[in-house]
């Protein structure tokens, strides 16, 4: 181990790597549990409002394709400078919608605008974050995505109530992506006071089973040429094919979750500022439990988290189905925040774990495809069920697939994620 490695410590990356995310994140936390209300508001029905929920999520798929050249070219911080520009064009379109093609449309742009975001601060913790360290760095990450969500729909439901009108909300975002860009280019960039993580390990590669020493963690840097999308899917589709597909599954989960509970909302009649509230105590808890995820994790392995999240969400979408009151509404959302927290960081972790230390973007890049296929599909899923059958018949469905995601993760996790990783000199 280095002797940067040694001294290294998370709360010297805080301020630069944690404050713009967690801007970021409540603006988004604040809009996005709002958008199937706003949509239904328009006039849309149940599974028109799911679509539309959904497209930023497709957003964030399509954004996955130019993600990893755009962070390995420009860097870390112009990256995420100007996504959280792109961000700010996609809410001033949702602002004056008026109807349904403006608002997807508005709504599609701000996910392109968080795929980018997202991954030039993965891969800043990948190069720069000892392995030893990893696990917990990139939960405390996904803890800050959490808090943006549990932040986020308390400041939508004052904003509602302040204004009376539920497009108020996206004047939250505005100002966190502005007050992110701020911080971004005030606070020094982390790539310029950090050395990358020199500690070798002994891991398997992602599309191989011999060890391979890795002297150098990547670095996040502008290059001159980097590898496609579609090319790394195929360099890497052994491991993205077993692994990717239990990812994807596992982040189908969570964003059928994060539509599905707004339309039950809907659903059941509850006005817009009590569903905010409800999210909202529901992503206290989900915060609550991020750096537990990371000590299980580091501790245990791997498995031990992700498998009981992803068995908890899918039973908590099929009891989803048979919510019919307020009360038994907040008891779900509750559930599936805490089997949701459980798992926090475990899709960073993992895309972490099977990325090549030199150079982690492009790998990282199609590590998040495969996740937001999963991501995006999932409400188009919803949407259409629920439009064939109905929400409830969607609901179960989730859950049938989660359950089968479980089975897939426990039989090829153990092949590609050792369940101790050997650091030298540790």
């Amino acid at each position: 181990m280095s002797t940067s490695d040694a001294n290294f410590s998370i709360r010297d990356i805080a301020l630069a790597a944690f404050l713009p995310t967690a801007l970021f994140s409540i603006g988004e936390g604040a809009v996005i549990p709002i958008i199937p209300v706003l949509a239904h508001n328009l006039g849309a029905g149940l599974a028109l409002a799911g679509f539309i929920g959904g497209m930023i999520m497709v957003g964030e798929m399509v954004g996955d394709i130019p993600s990893g050249w755009i962070v390995s070219r420009f860097g870390e911080r112009r990256s995420m400078i100007g996504s959280a520009l792109l961000c700010i064009i996609g809410l001033v379109v949702c602002l004056l919608a008026q109807g349904d093609v403006l608002l997807t449309v508005g709504v599609f742009f701000i996910g392109l605008a968080t795929s980018v975001f997202a991954l030039a601060r993965h891969a800043f913790m990948t190069g720069y974050v000892p392995l030893r360290y990893r696990a917990r760095a990139l939960s405390t990450l996904g803890g800050v995505f959490r808090g943006g969500w549990f932040v986020g729909p308390f400041i939508s439901a004052g904003v509602i109530t302040l204004f009376g009108n539920a497009h108020a909300v996206f004047w939250v975002h505005i100002v966190m992506c502005v007050a992110a860009t701020v911080v971004l280019i005030v606070v020094p960039d982390p790539t310029e006071t950090i050395a990358p993580s020199s500690a070798a390990t002994v891991e398997k590669g992602p599309a191989t089973t011999k060890p391979i020493a890795v002297p150098d963690a990547g670095r996040v840097e502008a290059k001159e040429r980097t590898e496609g999308l579609f090319r790394t899917i195929w360099l890497n589709r052994e491991v993205l094919l077993r692994m990717g597909t239990c990812a994807a599954l596992i982040s189908a989960l969570r964003s059928s979750r994060t539509v599905i509970l707004p339309l039950a909302a809907v659903a059941i009649g509850l006005p817009a500022t009590n569903t905010a509230l409800i999210i909202g105590i529901a992503g206290a808890v989900d915060f609550a439990l991020f750096y537990t995820s990371g000590q299980i994790m580091d501790r245990f392995g791997r498995l031990w988290s992700a498998l009981p999240s992803m068995v908890g969400l899918s039973i908590t979408h099929i009891a989803l189905a048979f919510v019919v009151d307020q009360t038994w509404f907040t008891v779900v959302a509750i559930a599936m925040a805490v089997t949701n927290g459980v798992g926090s960081g475990i899709l960073m972790t993992l895309g972490a774990d099977l990325a090549p230390r030199k150079d982690p973007a492009p790998f990282l890049g199609a590590w998040r495809f495969t996740n937001d296929a999963g991501q995006a599909g999932a409400p188009l899923l919803v949407s259409g069920i629920t439009a064939l059958f109905s929400l409830g018949v969607a609901s179960v469905s989730m859950g049938v697939l989660g359950l089968i995601g479980a089975g897939m993760l426990l039989r090829f996790a153990p092949r590609y994620i050792p369940k101790r990783r050997v650091v030298v000199g540790d």
